[in-house]
Order: structure tokens, then sequence, then C-alpha cells
């Protein structure tokens, strides 16, 4: 699939819309485009502002009497009424995306490693198929990840801490594999990524990114990044269970 085919069906995708198998399209190419993949994520994050506003804010009939009101009452033939907000609408999408692209070209090391990882994130969650091994289970996840990377990592017993795993898959940054274990908290999803911190040499200095929360740290040979929606003490408690494991 391209990115003319793929860019499409995105929304479809993201709304659990599509059919298993252009689901798995739409993933794969996801995975390996990080043009696509970063429109994911800004359509991910469009979609929680809305959600998130819909429940904080309900117009009464009254409003929106006065909306169908001015509705009414605007000329079409009039040029500054009918294209002047749409003028100023492109105008600011043109500024915004010249400050993004020039963000992007000021972004350090750490920053484009987060911005990989935060769509890897979103597409794991975006696929029909998050977790290529599914299971609660520490000592089934752990296993199969033998063979498939070039390290091995301990897993904590979640016991009555809230979290449960949901399993995990093998994950590439810049060309090295590692895990990508996925955790779930009441209604959220959290990725925990795992790589050997000798091959990535990654900073460990970001505590958030974009509308994610953020922890990373280096134990015992392995850089491990932990970035989800869940709020700062949910993270704080999963990577000291994560840390406990050694």
């Amino acid at each position: 699939m391209d990115c003319e085919t793929c860019l499409p069906k995105l929304d479809a995708c993201l709304d659990g819309e599509l059919d298993l198998s252009d689901a798995r399209l739409v993933a794969d190419h996801l995975a390996t485009c990080p043009t696509c993949a970063r429109v994911g994520l800004a359509r991910v994050q469009q979609k929680r502002a809305v959600s998130a506003a819909a429940t904080t804010f309900k117009p009464d009939p009254a409003f929106r009497a006065r909306i169908e009101k001015s509705i009414g009452v605007v000329k079409p033939n009039r040029w500054s009424r009918g294209w002047l907000p749409l003028l100023a609408t492109v105008m600011v999408l043109v500024i915004a995306s010249f400050f993004f692209l020039d963000l992007k070209r000021g972004q350090s090391r750490d920053q484009q490693v987060l911005a990989e990882l935060a769509d890897q994130h979103v597409m794991t969650l975006a696929s029909a198929n998050p977790v290529d091994v599914v299971s609660t289970d520490r000592h089934t996840v752990k296993p199969w990840f033998e063979g498939k990377i070039p390290f091995a990592f301990n897993l904590p017993d979640l016991g009555n801490s809230g979290f449960e795993l949901v399993g995990g898959k093998v994950a590439y940054l810049s060309g090295s594999p590692g895990a990508e274990l996925i955790f779930r908290i009441r209604q959220h999803r959290i990725s925990v990524f795992i790589f050997d911190s000798h091959a990535m040499q990654i900073p460990v200095s970001a505590n958030a990114f974009a509308s994610f929360n953020v922890r990373s740290w280096n134990q015992n040979g392995l850089w491990y990044l932990l970035i989800g929606d869940l709020n700062q003490g949910d993270s704080e408690k999963l990577r000291e269970l994560l840390k406990g494991a050694g």
C-alpha cells in the first residue's frame, strides 16, 4: 500500500471501520512511512481533543437557535463574508505548517526518537492486531522474545497493581530490534519500549511528548521508554514496577 491509498483509509482505520485485511495493510504501511505515521498521530490527537470537548460543552437550545439564525442571514454573494474566513483559515494552516517544519528541523536527537516511538505507539493502538504475542502471563510473553531480540529482560508481577499485561511485539528503532510491551490500566493502554542501551545511546531527559506522558531510564544495560496517555501517578507506578523487576 502506498501513501495515496493509505491516507484516504486512515480515518476509517482509526475509527475501527476497516475490515481486517485493509486494517493490516494500513498498519503495515504506517509502520514504514514516517510521513503517514505523523498524519495518523495528528488525527488521533484531534479525535481525542474533539471527544474531550464534547463532554465539556453542550449547547443549549437558545444557543443553537442563535447559530441557526446567524447562518440564515449570511449573504452568499458577499465575498468578504463567504471567503475571508476561509482565507484566514488557510493562512493559519500555512503558517502552522511552516512553524511545524521549522520546529522539526530544530529538534534534537532525543525529540526525534520520541517522535518515532510516539508514532509507533499510536499505530499500535490503531492496529487491528496490536501485538504479536497476546497474553497476560509474563512467563508467556518474555520467552516469546527469545531469539527475536539480542537481549533478555524481566517483567514484573503486576498482582493487584491495577495494571494488566496485554502482550508484546518486536519493535525497531534506527534499525535496532527491541521489544514493545503493551500494558493496560482502566481505559488506557501504554507502550513500554526496551532497547539495548549500549547500541542506542539514547538520552533520557524527556517526561512528556505531545499529549503523552513519558518515562525513560537505563537499567542493566537496557534502555526503557514508557509512553501513554495515562496520568503522572500511574506512569510513575508502572515505571517502579518495571524497575523492580530488574
